[in-house]
C-alpha cells in the first residue's frame, strides 16, 4: 500500500511540476534590425557619376490578434557614393558617412514583427537631410500606432510600412509623397514569427537584397545587406 501512496505522489509532484513548467512563460525576444553593408556597382546619375543615397528603416510588431502594436524607426545618410564604392554601414568609411544605427523591438508572444528597409536617391540634398534629421530624432523611440490600418487583410510594400512607422512616430512624412521628386532604389523587408523562431531556434537572419532598375537612360544596380539579430530578454519582476 506504501507503495501504491508513493507512485501516487510522484506522479501527482510531476503533474505538478509539468503544469508549473508550462506556466512559466519563456523569455521574451528582441528583435534588432542592422544595417550592415551598401555597394554601388551602377549609379542611376550617370552624368555627374554620383548619387545621394537616403536610407530609412523600420521595425513593426504586431500581437496575437494581428494588431498593431509597437513601431519603431531608424534612417541613414544622405551620402554621396561613386560606382563600385562599398560602404561598411556600421563603421561608416570617413568623416562625412556616419553608421546606420540599428533599432530594436520586443517580439509579442505568438505575434509578429516586420522589418522593413528602403533606399532612395534623392534630388533636393538640403530637403532631405531636413527629412533624415528629423528620422534620427525619433531613431529607436518605440510609438504606438493607433489608427494605423495595419492589418493582415493589407498588402503593405516595405515603402508602406516606414512611411506608416514615421507617421505613427509623431515626423509625420509621407515618403511616398516625396517619390516624385526622388527616386525609390529598392525596398525590401522580412517577416519573423515568434512561433517559428521558438521552434527552429534561430537568432540570426541575414539578408541580401539586390536593388536593380532604369530610370530615364540610367541603369542602377545596387547590392544592400542587413541583419535582423534575436536577442533573449528576460522580464523582472514587477515589484509592488
Amino acid at each position: 500500500m506504501n507503495i501504491i501512496n508513493k507512485i501516487i505522489k510522484i506522479g501527482l509532484i510531476s503533474a505538478i511540476l509539468v503544469q508549473t513548467i508550462a506556466c512559466v512563460r519563456q523569455p521574451a525576444l528582441t528583435a534588432e534590425l542592422v544595417p550592415r553593408s551598401i555597394k554601388a556597382l551602377n549609379l542611376e546619375e550617370t552624368i555627374t557619376r554620383r548619387d545621394e543615397l537616403m536610407m530609412a528603416y523600420s521595425l513593426t510588431s504586431y500581437d496575437a490578434q494581428n494588431k498593431a502594436v509597437a513601431v519603431v524607426n531608424g534612417g541613414w545618410g544622405v551620402v554621396s557614393v561613386q560606382k563600385d564604392q562599398q560602404i561598411d554601414l556600421q563603421k561608416g568609411g570617413s568623416e562625412a558617412i556616419n553608421p546606420a544605427k540599428p533599432i530594436s523591438l520586443t517580439l509579442p508572444h505568438n505575434g509578429r514583427i516586420v522589418a522593413s528597409l528602403v533606399l532612395i536617391e534623392v534630388d533636393d540634398y538640403t530637403r532631405a537631410r531636413e527629412t533624415m534629421t528629423k528620422i534620427q530624432k525619433i531613431h529607436n523611440i518605440v510609438a504606438i500606432p493607433v489608427g494605423l490600418l495595419i492589418t493582415a487583410a493589407e498588402v503593405l510594400t516595405p515603402l508602406k510600412y516606414v512611411s506608416a512607422g514615421l507617421i505613427a512616430s509623431g515626423v509625420g512624412l509621407q515618403l511616398m509623397d516625396k517619390l516624385d521628386e526622388d527616386d525609390l532604389l529598392g525596398q525590401s523587408s522580412v517577416e519573423l514569427r515568434e512561433t517559428d523562431l521558438r521552434k527552429s531556434g534561430q537568432r540570426l537572419i541575414h539578408v541580401p537584397a539586390q536593388f536593380t532598375g532604369q530610370h530615364m537612360k540610367d541603369t542602377f544596380d545596387y547590392r544592400l545587406e542587413y541583419d535582423v539579430l534575436l536577442k533573449t530578454v528576460k522580464i523582472q519582476p514587477v515589484r509592488q
